[in-house]
């Protein structure tokens, strides 16, 4: 895996957060900064997504591997689903559920980038 775009991905998922839990705080609902922020953090995980299944046949155990293409796939749904929630929501727990899917999403990530590390 890319070390780089994971930390990428774990930096831009806490932008995310903050932004949510910052527009959860201050009553907003979703808008430009937020949608913008969420379609790079679906940019790169689909780069993400790429260079995983190239390189998946490193990863000897063959459980382990498809645990790893499973979190691939499993992460690109997180971030739309919550946006789509968060605007059909009108109220503002829909940046609670923003803020989940980062969450959701920094945790996919570092779990990817662990069963990486342990297997290859």
């Amino acid at each position: 895996m890319l070390q780089p775009l994971t930390v990428v991905l774990l930096v831009a998922s806490g932008l995310l957060g903050l932004l949510a839990a910052h527009h959860l705080l201050r009553g907003r609902l979703v808008d430009d900064p937020l949608i913008i922020v969420g379609a790079v953090i679906e940019l790169a995980l689909v780069v993400q997504l790429v260079v995983g299944l190239t390189k998946a046949s490193a990863i000897g155990d063959g459980a382990e591997r498809a645990t790893f293409i499973a979190y691939l796939f499993t992460v690109l749904l997180v971030i739309p689903a919550t946006i789509v929630i968060a605007v059909k929501e009108k109220t503002q727990w829909a940046m609670a559920v923003v803020l989940g899917g980062a969450l959701v999403v920094a945790i996919l990530v570092a779990r990817l980038q662990q069963v990486w590390s342990l297997n290859v």
